[in-house]
């Protein structure tokens, strides 16, 4: 667990910073729920976005839990790979602060190959509207939590560098708690919140791009300090 922490640290930030290029795939459909579920107040709103991203934030660990447990059934056929999956993660995370910093589409070929899945789920998604109660508020964030997202992506792959179904499920967890106060906003003043966090892009992007610096170091240091470690038997012997 304790090796994890970092991970689960920089999961959360990218989360709550993220949360610009969020708006870009997610806007739309966080405000579904306040469209379509008829409601007179924004006392009432609140529980059915709470429900709506609870949904989310579970189908994100389910997926960490997953992805997690075939990276453990990969890294021990070959432990040597863990290092490498990790640096490629990391380089995602930059590449996810520059998205949202300068709004390039780096991720998009990524989204697209996800969009194949998202396709089958869509209708089931369709179904649930109008969300007029709190478990179809639920039930179509669960579904959400499947949307093809660059962001998200980088970050399974993140848990998957775990290769523990628990480590990699809090990983995602804390990615999806870290995405939930921007996106409960959103459900409720969606326009108002987006022109808000369109302005502090910049300066959110280029925090992402020193988290994703920052894990890249983790399998850098851990390899010199291998070598060191090397070395010092060596010359021991």
């Amino acid at each position: 667990m304790n090796e994890a922490m970092p991970l689960v640290a920089a999961a959360l930030v990218t989360g709550l910073l993220g949360s610009a290029h969020c708006f870009g795939m997610c806007a739309g459909l966080s405000g579904l729920f306040a469209v379509n579920a008829s409601v007179a107040s924004l006392q009432s709103q609140i529980p059915m976005a709470i429900a709506y991203n609870t949904g989310r934030v579970l189908s994100y660990a389910f997926l960490g839990m997953a992805v997690a447990s075939l990276g453990q059934t990969v890294v021990d056929a070959i432990p040597d790979i863990a290092a490498p999956v990790r640096f490629a993660s990391g380089l995602l995370i930059v590449i996810v602060g520059l998205q949202v910093a300068f709004n390039w589409r780096f991720l998009a070929p990524v989204e697209k190959a996800g969009a194949k899945i998202w396709q089958r789920i869509a209708p089931a998604a369709k179904g649930l509207l109008p969300v007029t109660n709190l478990p179809r508020a639920l039930g179509l964030g669960l579904l959400w939590g499947w949307l093809p997202c660059g962001l998200v992506y980088s970050v399974l792959l993140l848990a998957a560098t775990t290769a523990s179904a628990v480590n990699g499920g809090l990983v995602m967890l804390a990615f999806g708690l870290g995405t939930s106060p921007a996106m409960i906003m959103t459900g409720l003043s969606a326009s108002k919140l987006s022109q808000f966090m369109s302005r502090k892009r910049r300066g959110a992007g280029l925090l992402i791009i020193v988290i994703g610096l920052l894990t890249l170091a983790m399998p850098i240091m851990k390899f010199s300090s291998g070598s060191d470690d090397a070395t010092h038997s060596q010359h021991s012997m």
